[in-house]
């Protein structure tokens, strides 16, 4: 480590202060209370200067407990995408079951997948002082996101407070963070493998989205096509989002322009139950025809029509150690736990049948 990184990871383990922010805008303490307040008039040029400066020092103004570092509000947060998708509410579940049994309450936060309000809300919740802070599911992992997600890290540890990763990948060694993953990439390069082992080589892998969740999964059916020697295919691999109707329409567009493929492995049932309906509506069998997988194992996998071979992932275990690891940190000291995943053979694979597109 470089003097440079533990000198500004000293700092970021100071809380920031009024005096911090007003020596940044080059202001007075009253000043920059004026402008967090919002309760005095206050030049714009001025409160642009306090403004950034806050943000620059990921200062937080302290509502419900202003100064006392040992209060805390006996509250988890849970933050995700949206409250709709199966798979965030079965993590949900286990987060909200470990925190009613540790006595804490549980607050449910959504960013619908915009990065600068998934920063709001994590600002509101260092607010209310929460115990831990727990971000679901995947996110676009660019340079400049997991810079400014390191410093709230270490701005919520000097809080007294604990960033939670949970289904997503770690911020980097030397941050405080608790990271409770799945192995995407081994569900993905098993699933893949299991559809090879059936015979399929031209297998599609559908809804891929721009998003740390989607790239392990990609690199997971890619490493299972190279260790059988078949040549990645892009023209495979299509695009899309979280949706029922994504699923649907990719695999209508498969079809209208006749790519060859015996096999759709949808990154989620939810977009693999959109396959199928496709697949159904062009009277293409399955998995007489085409066999099609899913991943999650959430409840509508048993309800589809096959039911739905999918890779199983244990929802409310993760919901449950992402709490558990937060709140107890003396007695987890390894604070990154990685769980397992299988694949669940049902009735929606088979081997590769004569239909051709």
């Amino acid at each position: 480590m470089t003097r440079r990184v533990a000198e500004g990871a000293d700092e970021a383990s100071k809380r920031v202060t009024v005096k911090d922010v007003a020596a940044r805008a080059g202001v007075s303490t009253a000043t920059v209370s004026r402008v967090l307040a919002g309760n005095y008039p206050v030049a714009a040029s001025t409160r642009m200067r306090v403004q950034r400066a806050a943000q620059e020092l990921d200062y937080v103004l302290n509502a419900s407990a202003r100064g006392l570092r040992s209060t805390n509000s006996n509250t988890v947060a849970f933050v995700v995408a949206d409250v709709k998708g199966p798979f965030f509410a079965h993590i949900a579940d286990g987060v909200e079951q470990q925190a009613a049994e540790e006595g804490r309450l549980c607050l449910v936060c959504t960013t619908h997948n915009d990065p600068a309000r998934e920063v709001a809300v994590i600002n509101v919740l260092r607010e209310q002082r929460v115990e831990a802070l727990i971000l679901v599911g995947g996110t676009v992992q660019t340079p400049e996101y997991v810079t400014r997600m390191a410093r709230l890290a270490r701005s919520l540890d000097a809080e007294g407070s604990r960033l939670v990763l949970c289904g997503r990948p770690s911020l980097g060694e030397d941050v405080p963070e608790t990271v409770v993953e799945y192995d995407n990439e081994g569900g993905a390069f098993a699933m893949t493998s299991y559809l090879l082992s059936l015979g399929h080589e031209r297998i599609v892998l559908l809804g891929v989205e721009n998003q740390s969740t989607a790239a392990a999964r990609v690199a997971g059916y890619r490493r299972a096509l190279e260790s059988r020697g078949i040549p990645f295919d892009p023209e495979l691999v299509v695009s899309g989002v979280h949706t029922r109707e994504s699923g649907y329409q990719g695999t209508r567009e498969l079809l209208s322009r006749g790519t060859a493929f015996t096999a759709v492995f949808a990154v989620t049932d939810i977009i693999a139950a959109g396959a199928l309906k496709a697949l159904r509506e062009a009277r293409v069998r399955v998995p007489e025809d085409v066999s099609v997988v899913g991943y999650d194992d959430i409840p509508l996998s048993l309800d589809l029509t096959p039911e739905l071979t999918t890779v199983h992932v244990p929802h409310e275990e993760l919901g449950r150690a992402a709490v558990r690891l937060a709140l107890h940190r003396d007695r987890y000291p390894e604070q990154r736990v990685k769980m397992g995943v299988h694949v669940v053979v049902r009735g929606s694979s088979g081997p590769v049948g004569t239909w051709r597109p």
